[in-house]
């Protein structure tokens, strides 16, 4: 496990144990068996419906962007934890228990296997 990995888990520790598991180039942050956050390039990137991505944006976040097969580039319902996080477990708990809700219901809105009815 990577150092900054360890961060995250002790950061996130309020929810519970997390798990981290390696996705592509970068590695998914799961509650249970729901993935409620990634990181990519050390950044930690929430789960979001509309009222989180506002209240994030409002702290200053950003979508995590992503590249496309055709070149173009993606904006994600992945927004970027605050700064101020990351130096504050409990507002870092906060946010991710915002996130896990997110992540949770949308989870529970999918079939067995993976597909959106």
């Amino acid at each position: 496990m990577s150092g900054f990995h360890a961060f995250v888990e002790e950061l996130f520790a309020g929810l519970g144990p997390v798990r981290i598991r390696r996705m592509f180039g970068g590695a998914g942050i799961y509650a249970g068996d729901v993935m409620f956050a990634l990181i990519d390039d050390e950044t930690i990137y929430l789960k979001t419906d509309a009222a989180l991505r506002a209240d994030l944006a409002a702290e200053g976040s950003t979508a995590w962007v992503y590249s496309r097969a055709t070149g173009s580039w993606e904006d994600s319902s992945y927004w970027r934890l605050p700064e101020t996080a990351l130096d504050d477990p409990d507002e870092a708990t906060d946010w991710a228990r915002r996130a896990l809700a997110v992540a949770a219901v949308k989870a529970a809105g999918k079939s067995p296997n993976g597909v959106t009815p």
